[in-house]
């Protein structure tokens, strides 16, 4: 099953000519979950090659204005559409009080909306991944996620089922999924002769906004990519201390004691460019990407190999980069 994640804003506060807000897509197979919706969330996504779908699902991380601006403007638009289908908003305590407010903005929609909020330690259970919420360092109203998928059986041996005469068919499907069967003539198969080791399934961490925590580096524990703010470089130390923010090296502090296979870049402060904050970053935890608007994290499963950043992903052009590479200026300016 694909899974990555497309940057639609990578900007602080406020915009820059090539940066917007915060917001990015995690698409798992069919499923499209949104993680914040600042200013300009609905066009960015209009613009890219994935365009303004249907979300029935959208988590914020807190309430300042550049993570959830864009929201009241893409519900409305919904509705314009002539929208249906339900949709379920989750955020942090005072997600119902922050509505109140919203509903003079958006006014009556077409479709039921259901709003969940989310504390650190709660757990939204799928089939076969949960979504975990965890605090970070950015205030009391504040949550990152965690998608961490469930372990996948093992890989099935054709030589060995061949070798135990196991006929083709619902024999070998339900050894598969860990059953015990019997064959047809009496002899009793368990699933360890012809199954390997259960395989890990894929971790992504959404910090949001944070200052270092160890919160963070605990939920991060051995993920396939992390996602971390950058909003300053160590120059501005003190003046991410004073704001609840992180530092490149920081974050990359971060990656690396909580030993995740790639580091993401994201709410980068105007005055920078890209290129500074991945040097500074790399200097202590070398796999780290700094995104712009419209590329995309691939995260395939372990043995197909590591994360990567494709360039321009979401915008028809793609340039495959992996995460080690340096990154210029003419690069991160194009």
């Amino acid at each position: 099953m694909d899974l990555d994640i497309v940057f639609f804003g990578t900007s602080g506060s406020m915009p820059t000519a090539h940066r917007a807000p915060s917001a990015l897509l995690v698409r798992r197979g069919g499923e499209r979950l949104l993680f914040d919706c600042a200013e300009g969330t609905q066009r960015q996504m209009l613009r890219s090659s994935v365009g303004l779908v249907e979300l029935r699902e959208i988590f914020l991380t807190h309430f300042h204005a550049d993570h959830f601006l864009g929201l009241p403007g893409m519900l409305k638009t919904f509705a314009l559409r002539g929208r249906e289908l339900p949709i379920t908003i989750y955020g942090p305590a005072g997600l119902s009080e922050l509505f109140g407010d919203l509903r003079r903005v958006f006014g009556r929609l077409t479709y039921p909306y259901e709003l969940v909020t989310l504390r650190p330690g709660d757990v939204l259970g799928r089939d076969d991944y949960r979504i975990e919420a965890f605090a970070p360092n950015h205030g009391r109203n504040a949550v990152g996620y965690a998608l961490v998928e469930e372990p996948r059986p093992g890989r099935f041996d054709q030589d060995a089922a061949e070798g135990l005469r196991i006929p083709i068919g619902p024999e070998r499907g339900a050894l598969q999924r860990g059953e015990t069967v019997t064959l047809a003539d009496g002899r009793l198969i368990t699933p360890d002769s012809v199954v390997g080791e259960a395989r890990p399934g894929r971790k992504v961490v959404l910090a949001g906004d944070t200052a270092p925590a160890a919160s963070v580096v605990e939920a991060s524990q051995g993920a396939d990519l992390l996602v971390h703010e950058a909003t300053f470089a160590e120059e501005e130390r003190e003046r991410a201390q004073e704001t609840l923010h992180s530092t490149a090296a920081q974050a990359a502090e971060v990656a690396r004691d909580a030993e995740v296979t790639l580091l993401a870049l994201t709410h980068l402060s105007s005055r920078y460019f890209g290129p500074e904050i991945a040097e500074e970053a790399r200097a202590i935890f070398p796999e780290t990407v700094v995104p712009r608007d419209f590329d995309v994290v691939e995260v395939p499963f372990g043995e197909r190999g590591s994360p990567k950043l494709v360039k321009g992903g979401a915008s028809g052009r793609r340039v495959d980069s992996g995460p080690p590479e340096p990154v210029t200026i003419s690069e991160e300016t194009r």
